[in-house]
């Protein structure tokens, strides 16, 4: 799969060749990740950290509360990559620092180990000072402390000439069973079906930069179909994972979808490309777009609009779905369609007493002993923290996101 790279400098996203002279510069990397992030994970590298030149925390903090980031750059003690790892980083990636007594301390399935060769031989200090080691005995050294490995070809990396397919075979065989990502000179959605076939995953910065690459082709890569029409069957799910529907996408439709960031569909009536919404309003915000694991559909994860993806009216071509999604949609629709003088109406134009109705129902359910009473007062509580939420106009997703975050972090509490 693709792993989009966000190379921060100066607090900018920059691209370099051979990991010193700088190519281009792409801009603000919260709006870079925004456009990448589409694709699922994205590799940020802090070049200024990695070259002891201070670093660009405060920005990839921010990336990581919004979007699933492997961090790398800099990481050289126990210290920072347990504050990377509290922070929500998907991965953390260690180059130098990459050591047995180290990694030990860290959890081995959130951690990666950055590998840089140049002509098959480990180099360090910004690729600049050879070692004499070789890649592969390197990785061996390193596969039973880490989770992952990432693979820089350095000869390669900027030049966007192709990378080396059969020393990333090597590679995936050396690492045996830990998660292989190959960087340096991927250019072509061809490469990275072939590295995902290999069991690779294929980080790529300057052909997407320059446009060489068109993301969505780089999402579509590893896909096939069995059909006779080629298209590949799409799952749309909402923010909450809730199914809607069953579509169909091609390359075009894929294409139009990311450059968009909308849900657009093939459809296979008119032979056309379908902009869900576009006469109905019920508009979708493309999120994410994944590929499952036999690689023959396409899961889209979007931000619907009422009254739903269904062509009856209906959240969902599956039907009416309960749970606190809906509850979320009824409260944040009647936080200015509730009828004058009734009770939701009074909650959401008087934050006291919304206030005073969530102490006093947390009260109850900390007080409640028998299972119904507890059921009872913690739907309750539910109820009002959602119209708490739509009163700030603040998601459900947006707090699921913050516990997901939570859950990654090692440090425990006292």
């Amino acid at each position: 799969m693709i792993v989009p790279s966000v190379d921060i400098q100066d607090g900018r996203t920059v691209q370099l060749v051979e990991g010193r002279e700088k190519a281009l510069e792409a801009g603000d990397p919260e709006a870079v990740a925004e456009r990448l992030a589409v694709a699922g994970e994205l590799a940020v590298v802090d070049l200024d950290a990695a070259l002891g030149r201070g670093d660009n925390r405060a920005v990839i903090e921010r990336l990581v509360r919004r979007f699933d980031c492997r961090v790398g750059g800099g990481i050289r003690d126990y210290g920072t990559a347990v504050r990377w790892l509290d922070a929500g980083a998907r991965w953390i990636v260690l180059g130098t620092a990459a050591r047995p007594e180290l990694l030990r301390r860290l959890p081995r399935e959130r951690v990666m180990a950055a590998v840089d060769a140049r002509a098959g031989e480990v180099v360090v200090e910004g690729w600049r000072r050879g070692t004499g080691a070789r890649l592969l005995d390197r990785i061996r050294e390193l596969r039973p402390y880490v989770g992952g490995f990432l693979v820089t070809f350095v000869e390669r990396e900027g030049h966007m000439g192709g990378t080396d397919l059969e020393l990333a075979r090597a590679v995936v065989a050396a690492a045996d069973g830990a998660r292989v990502t190959i960087a340096g000179g991927i250019t072509t959605a061809e490469e990275i079906r072939v590295l995902d076939g290999l069991g690779a995953d294929a980080q790529v910065g300057m052909a997407l930069y320059t446009g060489r690459l068109h993301l969505a082709d780089a999402i579509a890569a590893p896909l096939r179909s069995d059909r006779p029409d080629g298209l590949w069957p799409t799952v749309v799910v909402d923010e909450h994972g809730v199914a809607l529907g069953l579509v169909y996408s091609n390359r075009e439709s894929l294409r139009a979808a990311v450059e968009e960031r909308r849900g657009v569909y093939w459809s296979r009536a008119r032979g056309t490309l379908w902009r869900k919404g576009e006469s109905s309003g019920a508009v979708q915000r493309l999120l994410r777009i994944d590929v499952d694991c036999d690689r023959d559909t396409l899961r889209f994860t979007v931000r619907q609009e009422a009254p739903g993806f269904c062509h009856l009216g209906r959240w969902s071509c599956f039907g009416e779905e309960g749970g606190l999604p809906r509850l979320e949609r009824v409260l944040r629709r009647r936080r200015t369609e509730a009828p004058e003088g009734s009770y939701t109406a009074r909650l959401f134009a008087d934050p006291a007493l919304l206030a005073a109705k969530l102490r006093e129902e947390a009260d109850e359910l900390a007080r409640a002993e028998d299972r119904e009473d507890v059921v009872w007062e913690a739907a309750d509580v539910l109820y009002f923290t959602l119209a708490r939420l739509a009163a700030a106009g603040v998601p459900l997703a947006e707090v699921v996101r913050h516990l997901d975050l939570r859950a990654r972090r090692v440090t425990r509490r006292g």
